[in-house]
């Protein structure tokens, strides 16, 4: 659970904007997006190889 601590002398809209940078810093959200559906592990492997010749094919092209 996150807890952020109001300060004195500090505006709410400071602390919520602290609490959304802990909050995204976590990592929270992309878990819970990628715990929504379940993947093979086979498939996971192959989108990393897709998603590593997708980037390296981009990387080549602007060099």
């Amino acid at each position: 659970m996150l807890i952020v601590e109001v300060k004195d002398n500090e505006s709410i809209d400071r602390a919520l904007k602290r609490f959304k940078r802990k909050f995204r810093d976590t990592g929270v959200l992309k878990e819970l997006r990628k715990r929504r559906e379940f993947t093979k592990p086979s498939v996971r492997r192959r989108n990393e190889i897709l998603k590593a010749k997708y980037r390296e094919q981009k990387h080549g092209e602007q060099g």
